[in-house]
């Protein structure tokens, strides 16, 4: 059964994916389930947070690159280190604590997903491996090497198919795994121009970004049956630069239906792009002025900002600061600007009910951040 945040989430994927014509509303129905959730509020009232909640350090002096809540859940997280571990944590029942640590990768975790039941954690490392974890007792279930022995970088769950993972390696190759049997799926592997640094799937699981580190953004036209990439798309976002975060997004608010893709390029801006057809062809929209020009930042879509007045989003920021910016607000576009780490912020991460936010630093703090309760 789905948790009524996943249920709605699902009605509003379908909402989207009806034929209605761009443009065209949301049915009110959702719009005001998720403006429950959300509260009519403005963005700065909605983002008010009341500091820090808890502050982990296990992976003290080395770098987590990537941190994420688990699905449809408000206290659930994990988050890889360079140390070669991953780790689980619990933020209730008080106090919070780290519930079990992942061991086994012989290099720096460069990522790591979580799967849409939350059971499995896939993830990559540079010592090749793509390890698959059962997160209750962290026991590793399956390692597959890299054909090509090759670094592997990132990491992505097929959302319609948990047992398909694509993982992109240093040799410039995106391949499909099948984690059931740990074979690669054919004709699920193609060559970007670069590094392969970021992955993300559009909501129905149809077409995957990947990015690499020449600046280059590919569309891929996903298989459901059988697993094979199809290239669609390039865009050349800067030459040189590093594609580090990829997030897609089927709308952005109830007045922006289209869908749309966030991106940390290392060009001091994030950039969120409108996918304009069904191929992921990708048109600049805005961009924000952040410190970014060489570390891994990620950013993201905060979960429920779909009904409210404008629209959300989070990113880290090398000068060691969490921003949120409104989307649609076309002057001042900072809603919020949060202050507590002590290096380059490279990942952001919201539970579901947007309660709580996580980030995490180069020097290997996760800070947990509490909103205010209206």
């Amino acid at each position: 059964t789905l948790a009524p945040r996943g249920l709605l989430q699902a009605q509003m994927n379908r909402a989207v994916y009806d034929e209605r014509p761009p443009g065209s509303l949301v049915p009110t129905s959702v719009a005001e389930a998720s403006r429950a959730m959300a509260g009519d509020t403005t963005l700065s009232e909605n983002y008010a947070f009341a500091g820090m909640h808890h502050i982990f350090d296990q992976h003290v002096d080395s770098a987590v690159p990537r941190l994420q809540f688990a699905n449809d859940d408000k206290h659930l997280l994990a988050c890889c280190s360079l140390d070669g571990t991953l780790s689980i944590m619990t933020l209730s029942p008080a106090p919070p604590k780290v519930k079990v640590t992942l061991k086994g990768h012989g290099g720096p975790v460069t990522d790591f997903a979580w799967s849409l039941s939350n059971d499995i954690i896939v993830s990559t490392s540079l010592d090749g491996m793509l390890r698959i974890w059962n997160t209750e007792d962290g026991r590793c279930i399956r390692e597959v090497r890299d054909p090509e022995s090759s670094e592997l970088l990132c990491c992505t769950f097929q959302p319609m198919n948990n047992n398909l993972t694509v993982v992109g390696n240093s040799k410039h190759h995106l391949q499909v795994v099948n984690i059931s049997t740990g074979k690669k799926v054919k004709g699920g592997s193609s060559k970007l121009t670069g590094r392969v640094l970021s992955l993300s799937f559009d909501a129905p699981g149809r077409i995957l970004w990947a990015g690499d580190d020449r600046g280059s953004i590919f569309s891929f036209l996903f298989d459901m049956a059988t697993g094979k990439l199809t290239k669609a798309k390039r865009l050349v976002v800067s030459e040189g630069s590093s594609i580090c975060s990829i997030s897609a997004r089927s709308w952005i608010s109830r007045e922006a239906r289209d869908p749309s893709l966030l991106v940390n390029a290392c060009v001091n801006k994030l950039l969120l792009y409108r996918v304009v057809d069904n191929e992921g062809t990708l048109q600049l929209k805005r961009s924000f002025p952040i410190q970014h020009g060489s570390q891994h930042v990620h950013s993201i879509f905060c979960p429920l900002m779909s009904f409210r007045q404008g629209a959300c989003v989070v990113t880290g920021s090398e000068d060691t600061c969490v921003y949120f910016f409104d989307v649609e607000r076309n002057t001042k576009a900072i809603v919020n600007k949060l202050q507590g780490h002590g290096g380059p912020v490279l990942d952001v991460s919201f539970n579901c009910d947007e309660s709580m936010l996580a980030s995490a630093d180069s020097t290997g703090m996760v800070i947990i951040w509490r909103r205010e309760q209206k």
